[in-house]
């Protein structure tokens, strides 16, 4: 496992969260979550923090995307270093919000775009 992957297993593991090693085939998923909102209905606060997090990975995905391309890039290990420290601000947040069923596949939803899109 390189660097990268140690750094992005840990940090997924801080979100309360694990990848798995193989990532399903198929379309590539929009900016939003594609499957209808009614399939996974959200509270108001949940869906707030889904809105950040969607926000967040948008910020997220060019920085991963240019840390692979050239590891020694002090400007995406910086951003990186600045976008983990945001999202552990909402950690405690969306640990209490995963224990709801429909946030929790809403989130994997959300995530697997990124996922898609890193690889």
């Amino acid at each position: 496992m390189n660097e990268y992957e140690e750094s992005r297993r840990s940090f997924l593991t801080k979100l309360g969260m694990t990848i798995g090693a193989g990532v399903v085939a198929g379309e590539k998923l929009s900016a939003k979550v594609l499957n209808s909102k009614a399939e996974f209905p959200l509270t108001s606060d949940q869906q707030k923090l889904m809105d950040r997090y969607e926000n967040w990975m948008d910020e997220f995905i060019p920085v991963i995307k240019d840390f692979r391309a050239n590891p020694n890039d002090s400007v995406a290990q910086k951003r990186i270093a600045e976008l983990s420290e945001e999202a552990e601000s909402w950690q405690k947040e969306l640990t209490g919000f995963m224990e709801d069923e429909n946030f929790a596949r809403y989130y994997m939803t959300a995530t697997e775009r990124m996922t898609k899109e890193i690889y």
